[in-house]
């Protein structure tokens, strides 16, 4: 059996002398004749079960711990009693302030299996803990690594599409069959990839910073953007902001929110449909935001809306990764900003985000 180590917290000498000669060669005990005598204890060893007396003159068992168990939330809590405060237990209970009660006085059988069963609580805690923070260990390296290939991979890829806007300009592209088109979407596309895994690492990891946010300027400058890439030559974009007094935000993030909108509403236009549209509206006040992008695409059925915001889920869309409004909404918890999503399918989408403002978090 492993060294268990319990902690007994009792204002009577006696009661602490009678666990102590009931128990020592079962676990190694320490007794704290007072609430102070006990914190020590607990600041100084590993506790693995701590006990305590509900009727103390100082201060009451439950409260007691209510108090550690900020400090020490993965200590099993046994409470004992002579007295049967129902409310009280029941409270305690439910809010997890003790893992068990029992009356005195106290059944040396069943005092041993709840201070075995606590242990073993105890312990599946600690293991669990522990394979929690290898995993964040192991998965944060391997966010470093995904991120700085995707950063190592971003200057060839540029002076592909680099060179490939050089033959543009030359009107080769017909040459060789149209393998110059070909490649052209294939790099297109790895660098859509490329920067939404960088997308991803960023929202995740990097800490807010406030500034003035000029959405006119913003949404003109990422429209401009994806009017060089492939598919939009024929979308209308309609914006209207409306901006009635200085709002500050984080710019990082909600350049990420309206970018993967708008994405998401190029990404989902009907080939076939003649009047393609993509409508922007944007009023920024005094309290917070709203930016609303809405297309007339192809739509989603309601099953397609309550997941389009899980990670890799794609719906009836060919192509990307499925990380576009996932990425969206992660941003969105770090500006603890909200989005709705209204759509018909045959008849468009319309996403309705609300950021509040940060005034006072400027600088």
């Amino acid at each position: 059996m492993p060294e268990i180590n319990v902690l007994y917290v009792d204002d009577e000498q006696q009661n602490l002398n009678s666990f102590k000669a009931g128990f020592r060669t079962r676990y190694r005990i320490f007794t704290a004749i007072s609430v102070a005598a006990a914190l020590e204890i607990l600041d100084r060893e590993e506790i693995h079960v701590l006990i305590s007396d509900q009727r103390m003159p100082e201060i009451t068992g439950v409260e007691f711990f209510k108090m550690t168990k900020e400090r020490y939330p993965h200590i099993p809590r046994v409470l004992l009693t002579g007295y049967t405060d129902v409310e009280v237990l029941a409270e305690a209970v439910n809010k997890g302030d003790i893992y068990r009660y029992i009356t005195k006085p106290w059944d040396e059988l069943e005092l041993h299996n709840s201070v075995l069963n606590a242990y073993d609580h105890y312990k599946a805690n600690r293991d669990l803990s522990e394979k929690i923070i290898e995993l964040q260990k192991a998965n944060d390296g391997l966010n470093r690594f995904v991120y700085s290939l995707s950063h190592e991979l971003r200057a060839p890829i540029a002076s592909a599409m680099g060179i490939l806007d050089l033959v543009k300009m030359e009107g080769r592209t017909e040459e060789s069959g149209g393998y110059w088109k070909l490649m052209d979407a294939c790099v297109q596309k790895l660098d859509y990839y490329i920067s939404q895994t960088v997308q991803f690492y960023k929202t995740a990891r990097f800490k807010a910073a406030q500034e003035q946010i000029h959405f006119e300027a913003l949404v003109r400058s990422l429209i401009d953007l994806y009017r060089t890439s492939n598919g939009t030559k024929n979308i209308n974009f309609k914006v209207e902001v409306d901006e009635a007094g200085e709002f500050y935000g984080d710019k990082f993030r909600i350049e990420i929110v309206i970018a993967n909108l708008l994405s998401n509403a190029i990404k989902c236009q009907r080939p076939e449909e003649p009047d393609k549209k993509v409508e922007i509206r944007i009023t920024a006040g005094s309290e917070d935001a709203r930016i609303i992008v809405a297309d007339n695409g192809v739509g989603m059925e309601a099953a397609e809306q309550a997941r389009i915001f899980d990670p890799f889920f794609k719906g009836a869309q060919p192509g990307g990764l499925g990380l576009g409004l996932y990425i969206l909404q992660e941003a969105l918890e770090k500006l603890n900003g909200t989005v709705t999503v209204h759509s018909i399918r045959g008849e468009g989408s319309r996403f309705e985000v609300h950021v509040p403002n940060n005034p006072e978090n400027n600088g």
